[in-house]
């Protein structure tokens, strides 16, 4: 068997060219293009490039984008009170703040001060709240885009065997919940897990999200599988690689992400939805 790739980038695109189409939709009925605010505190250099990312594609899409490039010293109260501002104002749509952040500031306190319907990360407790309760509102954007990417395929996610691999906030855990609420039966997990080898093995989706390189390997993966790797690491010879061994993993597979060019293009498509989806809703 030889895996069928899941194409990020392509199906971004589609996901773009819809949002573009809707927003000028919104336009010839002579309302205003969504807004985003995108807060990046600090210089650290992968956020930059995070943020550059975004930038062009709310130009691509239509949506206004507004950059505050903050001091790395900046107080927890002053980041606050522009949050409070951005949350005010009836212009702005959604409010970006890039993770992470430095380590004088409390980021779950940031994070839930964002007003809920302005949250387009979808990392309020708010919006995770309502996606555990089967009532999802802004999602997020990671998940969302695996949703997407998982929906490409046309398989029948219900009651498909799903294992993710790695509890974070921003992926394992709302990841988790995304399947759940597809009808897939979930195990997540996490560094205190017993024999991760056993779980994967079982997996007919498998969803892995860690930092780690080939932590998943090649030889686990359940003939014809769906594969889907968040993970994307920097090795010392340059090359970038996922967190599962790609080429035999892609062997037994059914489907499976590229790395580049799987997950990440899906995560910033998913941002311009949430976006999108914000201004609707404070404009209709």
């Amino acid at each position: 068997m030889s895996a069928q790739i899941i194409d990020g980038k392509q199906i971004a695109q589609q996901v773009r060219h819809q949002v573009k189409a809707d927003i000028d939709k919104r336009n010839a009925e002579g309302k205003r293009p969504p807004c985003l605010a995108v807060v990046l505190v600090g210089a650290d250099p992968a956020s930059h490039i995070y943020v550059k990312h975004k930038k062009q594609a709310c130009k691509d899409v239509g949506i206004e984008s507004t950059a505050y490039e903050l001091s790395s010293d900046i107080t927890q109260q002053a980041l606050i009170e522009l949050i409070d501002t951005l949350n005010a104002d009836p212009g702005t749509d959604g409010i970006l703040v890039q993770l992470p952040l430095p380590e004088q500031l409390d980021t779950t306190a940031i994070i839930e001060r964002i007003r809920p319907d302005k949250d387009v990360d979808g990392f309020h407790a708010f919006n995770l709240g309502r996606l555990a309760q089967r009532i999802p509102a802004l999602r997020p954007c990671t998940p969302k885009g695996i949703m997407t990417l998982l929906k490409s395929t046309g398989v029948d996610l219900y009651g498909q065997e799903a294992v993710i691999v790695g509890a974070s906030n921003i992926v394992g855990r709302p990841m988790t919940l995304e399947l759940l609420l597809a009808g897939c039966t979930t195990t997540t997990t996490h560094r205190f897990t017993r024999d991760l080898e056993a779980h994967v093995r079982r997996a007919d989706i498998v969803v892995v999200g860690v930092g780690k390189p080939g932590i998943v390997k090649g030889d686990w993966i359940k003939p014809g599988a769906i594969v889907i790797d968040v993970g994307i690491n920097r090795l010392e010879d340059g090359s970038v690689v996922g967190d599962i061994e790609y080429t035999p993993a892609a062997e037994r597979a059914a489907w499976i992400t590229p790395v580049p060019g799987g997950v990440g293009p899906m995560t910033v498509a998913s941002l311009m939805e949430n976006t999108l989806e914000a201004a609707a809703q404070l404009n209709p």
